[in-house]
């Protein structure tokens, strides 16, 4: 059930925008559509870099706010670290730019605030001082917002980071991945290369073997996984886990059914297969990427982001940018283009030119968002 909080004025209004977006944002402007008096959420954009590029920059911005189908308003907030200029705000150019896409898009702008570095302000307030309101007016929690979760720490980028692990540990999933690796040789090889292997059969870790059979059933394997305890995976999991995350063929078919349903994993696998043998890859399916059709469980997503996150951080270096570039996938399914980028980056440092990691930062870049982020969830049954 939502919690409905009334702001009383601007600075209230103001105090709302970080727990809205679970983060203090950071050079950033914030845009909150509106649906009469009620918010539809919050979108985060870097404020533009280019003074050249701003009414290219707003008519992006507003065009996103018009494809909420009951947005008829728009409030605008920037967070930056400039400074006020006696009664002028930061970033004027921006604001104005913004009023105009809006009015020629036939949405209303509720308010136009600014959070600098000495103070804060409102386009909208005659009685604005010289250098802003005091920036400790936002520290007040509005009556009923304290059922609202906690700001966390941090900006848009903290989080982002790969969660911990030992030495010891990344050494056992290390050499799981190697068995792994000469386990599915024996197995799935064929030819000359496959005879060379047989004769070493008696080196093929038996655990490994093992992890090798699972995948007879991949999707079954992909829906096991997210049971698995996330924090701490068992080696040879994790070691199959990664194996397939580098794999395109296989990886797809994961990021289809975690974004998706078991049945949407069987689908994805035979479409693979049927590709592989010349026919075309279902539309309905192929369209999942780029983010048309149905809108994900977004606990679903979040399992599965945590998941490949401790994947990726148990896994040998050159061993990451499939599970990089699905973390990328799903934090952009999610709506954290910030954390996407990251990911999608490091797994192409790893691996210049990464397939889904290039498609994902050009996303990012583009400001393009799943076509769900714009359609309200279905009402429960």
């Amino acid at each position: 059930m939502s919690t409905i909080v009334k702001a009383a004025d601007a600075a209230e209004f103001l105090a709302l925008v970080p727990r809205m977006l679970g983060y203090v944002p950071t050079r950033s402007l914030v845009m909150i559509p509106f649906a009469g008096s009620r918010s539809l959420g919050a979108m985060r954009f870097d404020l533009p870099a280019d003074a050249e590029a701003v009414d290219a920059y707003a008519a992006t911005v507003i065009g996103m706010a018009c494809r909420l189908p009951d947005a008829d308003a728009v409030a605008a907030v920037a967070y930056t670290d400039a400074l006020f200029e006696g009664e002028r705000m930061p970033h004027p150019d921006l604001f104005d730019a913004l009023e105009r896409r809006a009015d020629a898009s036939g949405l209303r702008v509720t308010d136009a605030l600014c959070v600098a570095a000495d103070g804060w302000g409102s386009v909208f307030d005659p009685a604005l001082p010289r250098g802003g309101r005091p920036l400790a007016a936002l520290e007040v929690v509005p009556p009923g917002a304290e059922d609202v979760d906690d700001v966390l720490d941090g900006d848009q980028s903290s989080g982002a980071e790969l969660p911990t692990t030992s030495l010891v540990e990344t050494e056992r999933v290390g050499r799981a991945l190697h068995a792994f690796a000469r386990a599915a040789e024996v197995l799935c090889g064929d030819g000359a290369e496959h005879e060379a292997s047989a004769a070493d059969d008696a080196r093929v870790d038996p655990q490994a073997l093992a992890a090798v059979c699972r995948l007879e059933d991949l999707p079954g394997f992909f829906e096991d996984a997210l049971r698995w305890p996330v924090d701490d995976p068992a080696p040879y999991d994790a070691a199959a886990l990664a194996w397939c995350l580098a794999r395109p063929s296989l990886r797809d078919v994961a990021l289809v059914q975690w974004s998706g349903t078991f049945d949407d994993g069987d689908r994805a696998l035979d479409g693979q297969l049927r590709w592989e043998s010349g026919e075309e890859y279902p539309a309905h399916l192929a369209m999942r990427m780029w983010g048309e059709g149905d809108r994900p469980d977004p606990d679903r997503l979040e399992h599965a982001l945590a998941l490949t996150r401790q994947i990726a951080a148990l896994a040998p270096r050159a061993s990451r940018p499939g599970a990089l570039s699905l973390c990328a996938w799903l934090a952009w399914a999610l709506g954290l283009s910030t954390h996407a980028e990251s990911y999608a980056r490091a797994a192409c440092a790893i691996e210049p030119e990464h397939g889904l990691s290039e498609i994902v930062r050009s996303f990012v870049h583009a400001g393009h968002l799943p076509d769900w982020a714009f359609r309200r969830p279905a009402a429960p049954r």
